[in-house]
C-alpha cells in the first residue's frame, strides 16, 4: 500500500512539474498504452476491458482536439486527423475490431514520434 502511495505521489509530481510539451508527450504515450490494452482485450474477447480502454483513447484525442489553437492554419489539419481517429475509434468500439485499433495505434505512434522530434529540435535551437 505504501509503495502505491509513493508511486502515486511520484506520478502526480511528474505531471505537475511537466512542461506543456512534456504533457502532450505523456498524453500520446497514454493513448498508445490504452490502444495496446484494448487490442489485447479484443484478442481475449474481453468486451468490457476493450470498451473502457478505447474510451480512454477517445478522451485523450478529444482533449487534443479541444485544445487546438485555431489561430494557426495547421490546427485545421490536426482537427481533421483527430476527427478521423475518433471516427475510427468509435467504429472499432462498436465492432471490437482489432485491425482498426492497430491502424489507430500506427497513427498515434507516428504522431508521438513526430512530437518527440519537434521537442528535440526545439531544444537544439
Amino acid at each position: 500500500m505504501l509503495a502505491n502511495q509513493g508511486y502515486a505521489a511520484y506520478a502526480n509530481n511528474k505531471i505537475m512539474t511537466a512542461s506543456p510539451a512534456e504533457l502532450t508527450l505523456m498524453l500520446y504515450e497514454g493513448a498508445i498504452k490504452f490502444c495496446n490494452i484494448a487490442i489485447t482485450a479484443i484478442e481475449e474477447n474481453n468486451i468490457v476491458k476493450a470498451h473502457k480502454n478505447i474510451m480512454k483513447v477517445e478522451h485523450i484525442i478529444q482533449e487534443f482536439q479541444g485544445t487546438l489553437n485555431h489561430n494557426y492554419p495547421v490546427a485545421k489539419d490536426f482537427d481533421e486527423v483527430y476527427s478521423y481517429l475518433l471516427m475510427r475509434l468509435q467504429e472499432a468500439n462498436m465492432k471490437k475490431d482489432k485491425e482498426i485499433m492497430e491502424e489507430v495505434l500506427k497513427h498515434l505512434r507516428t504522431m508521438r514520434d513526430t512530437w518527440k522530434e519537434v521537442m528535440r529540435l526545439s531544444k537544439v535551437q
